[in-house]
C-alpha cells in the first residue's frame, strides 16, 4: 500500500485544522461504554455479554495486559509492510473480521455493512452462519474482495452441504469452523432480558432462504414462521459431532478449513491429523465458558504444538493495536478482530467499521515501528515479557 496504516494519524490531525475531531473515539478500549449508552440493554447484552459471571472475558484482557512488550531502539522502521501470507492468501496486515452473528440487531445494514468496510481497507470478512443477511447478498456487497464463512455446524447433514454449496458459488475462499458452541453457554445478561434474537427470526437468514433447510418444512417459511424458527433451535447445534465427522466437511470443501475454538494443544494436533489447515484460538471472547483459560494463555502452548503444521490464528480479547502485537508474539499468524467492529457498527455503521480497522491498524503500525520491527515477520516471544496482572 502507498503509505502505511500510521498516516491515518496525521489525517486526523490535518482534519483537525478545519475544526473537525473523529467521530468516534480512537481509544477502542471505549466503544463498549459508548455502545452501552446509545443501544438497548437487549442488543447490548447479547454483544458485550459473556458466560456466567463474565470471568473468562476478563481473564483474556487479564491475559494480554499482563504480557508486556519490549521495544529495541535504532533498528530502521522507516519503510514498513504489515502484509503477511496466511492461508495461501497475502493480506494487507495480520486482521481479519471475526464472525458475529445478527447484526442486524446492531445497525439495520448489518453484515454488508461491515463487509464493505473490510473490503474497502483490504480485510478479510469473514461471516457468520447466524447473520441477519443470506450470504450470497453479503457477497455481493463485497465484489472480489477476500471474503470467508463461518460454519455453525448442523445436525442436518443436507443444510450443512447446502450451505458450503452457497458459500464456494457465492466466492468464500476459507471455511471457518466453529466447534466451541454445541450448545448455547448460559449468558445472565441475555437471561435476565429473556432475549435471543433467533426466537423472533433474526439471525436465521442463511437458513430460512436455504433450500434443504426450507425441504425439510411442513410449511413454507412464510406461512409458518414459528415452525419454522423451532426447527431451527432442533438443527442449529449438535453435541453429538466428533473428530471423525470432520471428513464429511473435507469432502465438501476444497479449500483451506480452520477450526475455531481451540485451547488445548491435543485438540489442535487432532486438527492437523484431520487434515485441516488451520485452527483459531480463542475461547469465543469469554462467551461459552465461564471459568475458562484465557485465550492469550492458550495461544503459546498450540504454537508450539502445530505452528510448523498449522495456520495458528487468534482472537478473544484483541481491542488495540498493542494486543495484536502480543498476539503475534505468543505465536499467531494473524488476530480475528471481534467486538470492537461490532461497537464501531452500532455506532456509526459502515464508516464506524472502517474507523476501528484504521484505527486498530494505525496503532499496530506504530506499535511495530516503535518496538523497533518493520514487519510482523520478526515479532517473536523475545520481544514480551510477563509481568503482574
Amino acid at each position: 500500500m502507498a503509505g502505511h496504516w500510521a498516516d491515518f494519524q496525521y489525517e486526523i490531525y490535518l482534519n483537525g485544522m478545519n475544526g473537525t475531531v473523529p467521530r468516534l473515539p480512537t481509544d477502542l478500549t471505549r466503544l463498549e461504554e459508548l455502545t452501552e449508552q446509545r443501544l438497548g440493554p437487549g442488543p447490548v447484552g447479547y454483544v458485550a455479554g459473556s458466560a456466567g459471571d463474565g470471568s473468562t472475558a476478563r481473564a483474556n484482557r487479564a491475559a494480554l495486559d499482563r504480557r508486556r512488550i519490549v521495544p529495541r531502539m535504532l533498528r530502521d522502521v522507516r519503510e514498513r509492510d504489515l502484509s503477511v501470507e496466511v492461508l495461501g492468501r497475502t493480506l494487507p496486515a495480520p486482521l481479519a473480521l471475526a464472525p458475529v452473528g445478527v447484526l442486524s440487531i446492531m445497525h439495520p445494514e448489518a453484515e454488508p455493512a461491515a463487509a464493505r468496510a473490510a473490503a474497502a481497507r483490504g480485510v478479510p470478512y469473514i461471516l457468520s452462519s447466524a447473520s441477519s443477511t443470506p450470504l450470497e447478498q453479503v457477497a455481493e456487497a463485497m465484489g472480489d474482495a477476500e471474503r470467508w464463512f463461518q460454519l455453525y455446524w448442523p445436525k442436518d447433514p443436507e443444510v450443512a452441504r447446502s450451505f458450503l454449496a452457497r458459500a464456494k458459488a457465492s466466492g468464500y475462499s476459507v471455511l471457518v469452523v466453529t466447534l466451541d458452541t454445541p450448545l448455547l453457554s448460559w449468558r445472565p445478561r441475555d437471561l435476565d432480558q429473556a432475549y435471543l434474537p433467533f426466537l423472533r427470526g433474526v439471525g436465521t437468514a442463511n437458513y430460512f432462504t436455504d433450500p434443504a433447510f426450507r425441504a425439510a418444512l411442513a410449511k413454507p417459511v412464510e406461512e409458518d414462521p414459528n415452525a419454522a424458527v423451532l426447527h431451527f433451535v432442533g438443527m442449529f447445534a449438535d453435541p453429538g459431532k466428533t473428530w471423525p465427522d470432520l471428513a464429511l466437511l473435507r469432502e465438501h470443501w476444497d479449500g483451506p478449513i480452520v477450526l475455531k475454538g481451540i485451547l488445548h494443544p491435543d485438540d489442535a494436533r487432532l486438527a492437523a491429523d484431520a487434515g485441516m489447515d488451520g485452527v483459531v484460538v480463542s475461547n469465543h471472547g469469554g462467551r461459552q465458558v465461564a471459568g475458562a483459560l484465557a485465550a492469550a494463555d492458550a495461544l503459546p502452548r498450540v504454537a508450539e504444538a502445530v505452528g510448523d503444521r498449522l495456520t495458528v490464528l487468534f482472537d478473544s480479547g484483541v481491542r488495540t493495536g498493542a494486543d495484536v502485537f502480543k498476539a503475534l508474539a505468543l505465536g499467531a499468524r494473524a488476530v480475528l478482530l471481534g467486538r470492537p467492529y461490532v461497537y464501531g457498527l452500532g455506532l456509526d455503521g459502515q464508516a464506524g467499521v472502517d474507523h476501528v480497522i484504521r484505527c486498530l491498524l494505525a496503532e499496530f503500525d506504530l506499535t511495530l515501528a516503535l518496538s523497533g520491527h518493520a514487519g510482523p515477520a520478526t515479532v517473536g516471544k523475545s520481544d514480551l515479557v510477563e509481568g503482574p496482572a
